[in-house]
């Protein structure tokens, strides 16, 4: 069973397409959370990274990046473009 499921504002661990790991958090659920548990599945969600491009950065520190429709990694076949939770590898 899935201990917990993304709720918005959920931190959790975004590999970008490129195979970095990168903290982000979650902005929207594609699902209700309640449609989650007590089953093994992990639902899509949108997200929102710091970008890793230091020319990005402005008088607020660097500028964000999105993701949209970002797969948990249990339903991802290529090395990238997943979320996970910190806990998992």
């Amino acid at each position: 069973m899935v201990e917990h499921v993304p709720e918005i504002g959920s931190a959790v661990i975004y590999v970008d397409p490129n195979g970095e790991a990168r903290h982000a958090i979650a902005t929207t659920v594609w699902s209700s959370v309640e449609a989650y548990k007590g089953t093994t599945r992990q639902p899509g969600i949108n997200l929102v990274v710091v970008s890793l491009d230091p020319s990005k950065e402005d008088g607020y520190g660097r500028q964000i990046e999105r993701a949209t429709s970002v797969v948990h990694k249990s339903k991802q076949a290529a090395p990238g473009n997943f979320w996970r939770w910190s806990d998992e590898q």
